[in-house]
């Protein structure tokens, strides 16, 4: 069942993200239903503020009124996620749940992908798609959260840097 889960996006009162997402934690606990709601996630990032002449690091909810479900839906699923003190509905046509597709998760950054790398910092790789494929350069920048990784080509006798994604590029043989 567990391929069968998707994210889903559930309104709630605002100011009221984090209760919910803790009292359906609780109710997720107490029906043993873990095989049907996997996680609930509160999306927030931590942002710099100054105040006064001080700075000071304050966590600010992304999508304020919203929690994010990723769950396998069934009827009981529902009604339980429906039914939580501070819900309001799913979002969607007339409260019907439309789960979150795979770009939307991506750029929305809920789920990381470990990337496992063939390749480090110095090592010589082959450039595998986009404009320069058939290249080879060396690599010079890995940024694992950016899925980028800087290449230095050497295109007419000299060397140019080049950005790429991670998976535009393998360790040469």
């Amino acid at each position: 069942m567990a391929d069968d889960a998707r994210w889903y996006v559930v309104h709630t009162y605002s100011g009221y993200e984090n209760k919910v997402a803790s009292n359906l934690e609780k109710m997720v606990e107490n029906r043993q239903m873990h095989d049907l709601i996997h996680e609930i996630r509160v999306p927030t990032e931590t942002v710099t503020e100054i105040k006064d002449n001080k700075r000071r690091e304050v966590e600010r909810k992304i999508f304020p009124g919203y929690v994010l479900v990723k769950m396998v839906l069934t009827d009981d699923s529902w009604y339980v996620v429906r039914n939580i003190r501070g819900c309001t509905g799913f979002v969607g046509p007339s409260s019907k749940p439309i789960p979150l597709t795979d770009e939307e998760v991506a750029r929305l950054g809920v789920e990381q992908n470990n990337v496992e790398l063939s390749y480090d910092v110095g090592d010589s790789v082959h450039i595998i798609d986009g404009p320069l494929d058939g290249f080879t350069g060396t690599v010079e920048e890995i940024d694992v959260e950016k899925n980028r990784v800087r290449v230095m080509v050497s295109m007419f006798g000299r060397d140019t840097p080049v950005e790429l994604e991670l998976n535009q590029a393998e360790p040469a043989e």
